[in-house]
């Protein structure tokens, strides 16, 4: 089993940055992929970014290339996602996953990560 705990969160405004934490615990060897999913009230659950370290591969949603960044502290055995430049579109609860497909892309659909986390609350006011 793998956990994963978000931090990071948080209300900002407009043009503001954030940084999302994301801590895996567990049997993190069996996974290769750490991915970034969001929910907004009412509306369905969407990719956000993913990485795969042991390929050096990231993929990113439409929405987050060049405003989002990976990053990871090894040490640490943390996992961040760096969000500039945020909008009111950008609020959502925000969920860190881990997959343990081994493929040749990085896997982006929610149904190919095996563990979740529990959220954390992004605002970001107009």
């Amino acid at each position: 089993q793998v956990q994963l705990v978000e931090s990071g969160g948080g209300l900002v405004q407009t043009g503001d940055s954030l940084r999302l934490s994301c801590a895996p615990s567990g049997r993190t060897f069996s996974t290769h992929t750490i991915g970034w999913f969001r929910q907004a009230p009412g509306k369905e659950r969407e990719f956000v970014a993913a990485v795969d370290w042991s390929r050096s591969m990231t993929y990113y949603a439409d929405f987050a290339k060049g405003r989002f960044t990976f990053s990871r502290d090894s040490a640490a055995k943390m996992e961040y996602l760096q969000m500039n430049t945020l909008k009111p579109e950008d609020t959502a609860i925000y969920y860190c996953a881990a997959g343990r497909k081994n493929t040749p892309y990085v896997i982006h659909e929610s149904q190919d990560y095996d563990y979740w986390g529990q959220g954390t609350q992004v605002t970001v006011s107009s």
